[in-house]
């Protein structure tokens, strides 16, 4: 089969022929590949920030493809475990350190294989599953949000926080996003948020309190210096939902702000199976279309990366595979 893989540690990816995956038993799937999906994971993978890489490997989490005649996606997360607050040991994400999405053929276990929404197209579906999951379960399981709340989503461009943006309008409450784009700031107000602010404007924070006033839940992906302003926009009594920390570490922050205004601050990564079955049947049921900013044949997918790598995407950078 044709798979996207890397071949020798430290070297890009290559677009070749690769080992068909053997079913091994009972208990398993394997899905002809439509069309995947990228995420900055498979970036950092590439740039050596995941441990345990060992090529070869197929990168790649996202995909929807066909299984048994019905059209699929398929949870990325795999082996999550039996206690729905936390995963297990032996809980990993598709594509490395096990084979992943981007190729012809994928092999997961049949229990992590789920109907595709009917009113999605393929570019649009294997766009939902690892942004659906991981905004539904911050919002929904961790955040528990509720309509007519105000809500904060940083970060409006990548995949997870578009989908947050999506699912938290779709659920009734006003929402605000900040990100580093102005242009992306509109797109963001022509999905439905109420406004936004660009973060690399020095008073973002200030100008963002005098025109929202505090916020009930804040929903965050990048950490690093900035959360200590999150921390003064929150309402007394707010939720904090962190689901990446592409900023680093966290510093700065007073513990007297924290105990003071009785916040709430909830780590949250991806998400169950049942998790995944619920998300699939709100995006049904709301009829929402996950955001695409482009679509590209397998084999321009270095381009595709470049266009992630430089920040350029507005929503989900989609693969199309046939």
């Amino acid at each position: 089969m044709k798979a996207i893989f890397l071949k020798e540690r430290g070297k890009p990816p290559v677009l070749a022929q690769y080992a068909d995956p053997k079913p091994s038993g009972a208990g398993q799937a394997l899905v002809k590949v439509l069309a995947c999906s990228l995420n900055h994971r498979d970036l950092w993978i590439l740039k050596g920030k995941y441990p345990g890489v060992k090529p070869p490997v197929v990168l790649g989490s996202d995909l929807v493809g066909m299984w048994n005649g019905k059209r699929v996606v398929v949870q990325p997360g795999i082996n999550w475990g039996p206690n729905p607050e936390v995963q297990s040991k032996n809980y990993h994400i598709l594509g490395v350190p096990h084979d992943g999405a981007f190729a012809d053929l994928v092999l997961v276990p049949s229990s992590n294989v789920f109907e595709a929404p009917s009113h999605l197209t393929d570019e649009e579906a294997a766009a939902l599953p690892l942004a659906g999951i991981t905004a539904y379960r911050v919002l929904f399981t961790k955040c528990a949000i509720k309509s007519g709340e105000r809500i904060l989503i940083t970060g409006a461009g990548g995949g997870v926080a578009l989908t947050c943006v999506q699912f938290a309008l779709a659920a009734g409450l006003e929402v605000w996003v900040t990100s580093g784009s102005d242009e992306k700031i509109e797109k963001a107000k022509k999905l439905g948020a109420s406004g936004g602010v660009n973060y690399r404007n020095q008073d973002w924070s200030e100008a963002l309190a005098r025109t929202a006033d505090k916020f009930d839940v804040i929903i965050d992906s990048a950490g690093g210096d900035g959360f200590q302003r999150l921390l003064s926009l929150a309402a007394p009594a707010a939720r904090i939902g962190i689901y990446g920390g592409g900023m680093g570490v966290i510093n700065g922050v007073s513990p007297q702000i924290l105990f003071w205004k009785q916040l709430k601050i909830f780590g949250s990564t991806m998400g169950t199976n049942a998790e995944f079955e619920d998300m699939l049947r709100f995006v049904s049921e709301h009829k929402l279309n996950p955001v695409v900013d482009s679509v590209w044949n397998k084999e321009d997918f270095e381009k595709a990366f470049d266009r992630m790598e430089n920040a350029e995407q507005f929503g989900k950078i989609v693969l199309r595979w046939v």
